[in-house]
């Protein structure tokens, strides 16, 4: 691959990976709500499915699902329902016992399932597959260099909120911070679902 092209990659992986999105938001109010250790499975979660959703999109599921709009539409609409039922738990978590209880908890299969319903994740994966892998003679060369750099920026991005929010756990254990915090992140996920609706 040439240089031109591995930069445009690191510039994009890094653009999508790190603005905020349904995983870093769930990755941030996993850790805030219940630790950094709870918040890990979710974390892993994330690469492991996005990069199987690569995988099947550069294999023609992405083909498929450009082709066929009601596919689409029941994929928006499952992902639409599950980030606002998450925005619902998240808003009604207000102490650290609440969420311990399990009334906030993402676990790993669920991570895994989410990016097959993440708006972004399909759009970062169609995008890559037909700017980078699909039409060159070195696809598969291509897909062995692609595939180890998202994992590592999928991965990278949500331990990095994931360990923001942990750090902010004591501090939005005092009075109602936490309640507000995760309020602010239902926020960020019923925005998130908006734009899905409109994209």
């Amino acid at each position: 691959m040439p240089l031109v092209e591995f930069t445009a990659l690191l510039v994009l992986a890094t653009a999508m990976s790190f603005t905020p999105g349904p995983n870093t938001t769930l990755s941030t109010a996993l850790a805030a709500n219940r630790g950094l250790p709870a918040a890990m499975r979710f974390v892993v979660a994330v690469p492991v499915g996005w990069s199987a959703l690569l995988l099947l999109c550069a294999a023609g599921l992405g083909a498929i699902v450009v082709a066929v709009p009601a596919l689409r539409w029941a994929i928006k609409a499952v992902g639409i329902g599950y980030l606002l039922w998450l925005a619902l738990k998240l808003a009604q978590s207000g102490r650290l016992s609440e969420a311990d209880a399990a009334r906030l908890s993402v676990g790993f299969w669920q991570g895994v399932a989410l990016q097959f319903v993440n708006i972004k994740a399909w759009l970062l994966a169609l995008t890559i597959v037909a700017g980078w892998i699909v039409g060159h003679e070195d696809g598969h060369a291509r897909m062995a260099v692609v595939l180890p750099v998202m994992l590592a920026f999928a991965f990278t991005s949500n331990l990095a909120y994931a360990a923001m929010g942990a750090l902010l756990r004591r501090w939005l254990a005092q009075g109602r911070r936490l309640l507000w915090f995760n309020r602010a992140m239902a926020c960020v996920l019923v925005a998130t679902a908006l734009w899905m609706v409109a994209a």
